[in-house]
């Protein structure tokens, strides 16, 4: 007899290209509207499921992993980060979880560039502009940017994303910076022309522009918080499309209303869609929907992955990008 296939609930719309290659493999549920799953929904889905594939918006915590069937073996994971996951309890619960790394990182370091270089330049100043009808044509004085070139980039994060960010900024003609929890090896160093700082401090210090790069984890909480944010120069500017959680939001829109940085741009906010009205109202900050990995080759790449680790835990192999509790 052939083999039953698995059962397979994905909470969030995917592309149409993943979805019917998810229905041709499995035994498939998918989501009819593009709105997140509720509670009770995902309940549902953990204890009707053998494998689970969730999105950011959803948060897999211990009491949801508590209330998981027998049949739940696996949670894949469309997306890179997984801090919305807890891994430690699913592994305690014979669950795997898996993610799609690397898929995304050229897509956020082409975004993060944008907005370093939309703050630098005013660029969403000049659209208002244009769309309110108000220009009155070009003047010496009026909207005057900055220059990237030849400024200080400060990388807090140097993995994938924070090193392809390194090589879109030295071509543009930026020093490249960084702070990592470890040290790269000297021969990426040299490749990417960057300068280790051991002290994040005294990198915030002297940086024109700081790029957060890093992961959502308990030690990265409000990493940039006010005392952080306060040895930035008055004109440097913050860019992020990482976590939100990683600033003190509060504190960043403070300094920013007082003109104690010069600008942000931003992609991800502390408290998800609940982004604070006063950072919203200020017109040197740049605020996108978190749209930093949104390409349509990037979410079908993603489908890819979750596809192949679904199908090789299918086959009795561990899926090949497995997340453990110590890779967090």
């Amino acid at each position: 007899m052939p083999k039953e296939q698995l059962s397979v609930v994905v909470t969030r719309k995917l592309p149409k290209i993943v979805e019917e290659r998810l229905r041709e493999l499995f035994r498939v549920s998918l989501r009819r509207n593009d709105n997140p799953m509720s509670y009770s929904e995902l309940v549902e889905a953990l204890c009707t499921a053998d494998v689970l594939v969730p999105t950011v918006t959803d948060h897999i915590d211990a009491g949801l992993i508590g209330q998981a069937g027998e049949k739940l073996k696996l949670i894949a994971n469309y997306g890179a980060g997984v801090d919305h996951i807890d891994v430690a309890t699913a592994r305690q619960r014979g669950i795997l979880v898996s993610n799609t790394p690397g898929v995304l990182t050229e897509d956020t370091a082409d975004m993060t560039m944008g907005l370093i270089l939309a703050v630098t330049r005013r660029m969403p100043e000049g659209l208002a502009l244009m769309q309110q009808g108000t220009w009155e044509g070009w003047a010496p004085t009026a909207l005057l940017g900055g220059r990237i070139m030849g400024r200080r980039l400060g990388i807090l994060g140097m993995g994938r994303i924070g090193q392809a960010v390194a090589r879109r900024a030295r071509v543009f003609g930026m020093e490249v910076h960084y702070h990592n929890r470890r040290r790269l090896h000297h021969d990426v160093e040299d490749a990417l022309a960057a300068t280790y700082w051991e002290s994040l401090d005294q990198m915030i210090a002297r940086m024109d522009v700081i790029s957060i790069n890093c992961p959502s984890t308990p030690s990265t909480f409000h990493l940039m918080n006010s005392r952080r944010l306060k040895l930035m120069k008055p004109e440097a500017v913050i860019v992020n499309t990482s976590r939100g959680e990683v600033i003190d939001e509060n504190a960043l829109t403070r300094m920013l209303r007082s003109g104690e940085i010069a600008g942000a741009g931003l992609d991800v906010y502390e408290h998800g869609t609940k982004v604070n009205p006063r950072l919203r109202a200020l017109s040197n900050v740049v605020l996108l929907p978190h749209m930093g990995s949104a390409t349509v080759e990037g979410r079908i790449e993603m489908g890819e992955r979750v596809i192949i680790n679904i199908k090789t835990f299918e086959e009795g192999h561990r899926p090949p990008d497995q997340v453990v509790p110590s890779m967090i």
